[in-house]
């Protein structure tokens, strides 16, 4: 089977959520339009990845102008389910596509690094909340569990996510090819040269499509009062891109880019990935089961159960 993919290189409305799903919809429209019928978008698209934020954070303190910006961005964060999540379904369904995207879920007071799938006959699919922030982000998002792994099996082939740095997990990266991925989805803030050689490398220990999107955003992108690291310059770049498909045997389908918004397409050929396990299958005829083993725990963590183990909240 081959059939045309894209990831989607674009920047959010920072802090706006609702402005941010709107050039979603727009660019789904558009990704559907170049024949693809799998897009992918960078992660924490809605509403914003604060990239160069330090929210006053210092060790023994924060500052009460740190607190309105986690207000801020917990204000422009999105419930799952909810309207925004309903907005991109009916998007999905109306352009005939799948959608893999990076969100900001807010669960109680809590924010979650979360990607989202999307398929044309049922609408919202599920999630993957990041199990391990990465540095000063765990400042803002709260821990993943076991529980948000998912590979769905679709009539493109089999979709999961692993987000940004979770990439260098190598657990979490056999749990995956234990789960025969297929459409290895890998949205990011990673826009380093250096990124390019991990997603070649995941592509051909997973002997899996990899597609990772990430942002081109400048700074005029957030409000005024944002103070970035990187400068105040309107101009200025926060994030460069770099988003790319990779084919099983790590050849380089499309990109990366670097230079502004974009979509990448390239076709599939799910073939592709028989050929490549031809030689190596990291959990099959390649692995020795006797000498290393993985236990993956996929139970939910909630922080309160009641008096006969049931969880008293869906989380």
């Amino acid at each position: 089977m081959t059939f045309r993919a894209a990831v989607v290189q674009i920047g959010s409305v920072a802090f706006n959520k609702e402005a941010t799903v709107a050039k979603v919809v727009s660019y789904i429209r558009e990704g559907a339009a170049t024949g693809a019928q799998l897009l992918v978008f960078p992660e924490a698209l809605i509403s914003a990845y604060p990239k160069g934020a330090d929210f006053g954070a210092r060790v023994g303190g924060r500052t009460p102008r740190g607190r309105d910006d986690f207000l801020r961005y917990h204000s422009s964060s999105i419930d799952v389910p909810g309207p925004e999540v309903a907005e991109i379904a009916a998007a999905a369904r109306d352009a005939g596509v799948h959608v893999v995207i990076g969100v900001i879920e807010r669960d109680g007071g809590t924010l979650y690094c979360t990607v989202l799938f999307f398929s044309p006959e049922k609408g919202y699919l599920g999630k993957h909340r990041k199990l391990m922030p990465t540095a000063m982000e765990r400042l803002v998002w709260g821990y993943g569990d076991g529980s948000t792994l998912p590979v769905y099996d679709t009539p493109l082939g089999r979709i999961g996510s692993v987000i940004c740095w979770e990439n260098y997990m190598p657990m979490l990266r056999t749990a995956m090819y234990a789960k025969n991925i297929q459409l290895y989805c890998a949205p990011t803030a990673d826009d380093r040269d250096t990124w390019q050689a991990t997603m070649r490398h995941v592509a051909m220990e997973g002997r899996c499509f990899v597609l990772s999107a990430c942002q081109y955003i400048k700074r005029d992108a957030f409000p005024d009062d944002y103070d970035a690291i990187q400068g105040n310059a309107p101009d200025t770049v926060l994030m460069r891109g770099g988003s790319m498909i990779v084919s099983p045997l790590g050849e380089i389908l499309a990109g990366p880019n670097f230079d502004g918004e974009c979509i990448l397409t390239a076709d599939l050929d799910l073939d592709d990935i028989a050929r490549g396990k031809y030689d190596f299958d990291a959990v099959g005829h390649y692995a020795r089961p006797d000498v290393f083993r993985l236990l993956v725990d996929e139970s939910p963590k909630p922080p309160l159960m009641n008096s006969v183990g049931f969880a008293t909240d869906d989380r």
